[in-house]
């Protein structure tokens, strides 16, 4: 039986015990630390579901876990010492302890040495958007009346729920990429400055302007920042490793069924979209954008995975 988590995800304001929150870019990697229930139970191979409370998100395979350590302030509630409270944003006074129901401003601080976790998945991501509600999938957790932020989830019940919806998951692009180094291990790394996915997006607008690299010009609305370093050992938003498609082409791009090929720098567009004309049509143009030494190397990369 497939080893399955459901993980809470709603960027900086997830809250934990008191801390100040987790960066998350849900359908690239996720983060959490050692005050986290179930924090050291999760392992390369794992699948995992991402939330918000309110609806999935996406699934996926965890293919690394970097660990690292740093330091964290933690807060505690004055009156019962315990961590579980939480900073309201328009209400005073500013925490509520959800053990024991006292409200104050001031809590009782200190500074904490934690390992902290960060998966990489971005390589297997299913997008999920509103598939499944949030009160689905609590029925779905392993343990429904969980609050953990980390929970176990019934994969196989999992499965039955996006069937009744006429979804299906197709992992299979990721065992390739766990059985191949450096993906498949757990590794100690360097804590850095993480830089979050709202910035990524924001620095490839300004400098790409309003239009899919593939198709042309587009809404902002379905434009998406896609990771081109999801196919190299990264951890960071470099500054080469990015570009705008527009929401359907990088699903496709994702997948690899459409890429685009280095000898050429055309696209190339997988046969099975051969019964769709405005993806075959596709095939054999110029991107719309002209591509860094630094981008180039990494289509390469993603040319290498899904044309071998």
């Amino acid at each position: 039986m497939t080893e399955a988590w459901l993980l809470l995800a709603v960027g900086n304001n997830r809250q934990h015990g008191g801390n100040d929150g987790y960066d998350d870019d849900p359908d690239a990697y996720y983060s959490w630390d050692s005050t986290v229930g179930n924090s050291r139970f999760l392992t390369v191979g794992d699948a995992i579901v991402l939330w918000d409370k309110q609806r999935s998100l996406g699934a996926s395979v965890i293919e690394r876990i970097e660990v690292g350590e740093e330091d964290k302030i933690l807060r505690r509630c004055p009156m019962c010492l315990m961590a579980g409270i939480k900073a309201r944003s328009t209400i005073r006074p500013l925490y509520k302890c959800y053990k024991c129901g006292e409200k104050f401003d001031d809590p009782d601080t200190r500074i904490a040495r934690v390992e902290t976790y960060r998966s990489r998945h971005d390589g297997g991501w299913v997008d999920l958007e509103d598939v499944l509600t949030g009160d689905e999938l609590r029925h779905l957790a392993v343990a429904p009346k969980s609050q953990l932020s980390v929970r176990r989830l019934d994969w196989t019940a999992f499965e039955s729920a996006l069937a009744s919806k006429g979804r299906s998951l197709s992992t299979a692009p990721v065992g390739k990429r766990l059985a191949d180094p450096p993906y498949g291990v757990q590794v100690e790394v360097t804590v850095r400055v993480r830089v979050g996915q709202a910035t990524f997006r924001k620095a490839l607008l300004a400098k790409q302007g309003l239009r899919c690299a593939l198709t042309g010009d587009a809404p902002s609305a379905v434009l998406d920042a896609c990771h081109l370093y999801s196919f190299a050992a990264m951890g960071e938003n470099c500054e080469h490793g990015g570009l705008l498609l527009r929401r359907d082409i990088r699903t496709l791009f994702d997948r690899g069924q459409i890429a685009i090929d280095p000898s050429t720098n055309k696209i190339d567009v997988h046969p099975d979209l051969a019964q769709y004309p405005q993806y075959a049509s596709l095939a054999g143009s110029q991107p719309s954008v002209t591509f860094s030494a630094g981008q180039l190397g990494w289509v390469m990369k993603h040319w290498k995975q899904h044309r071998p």
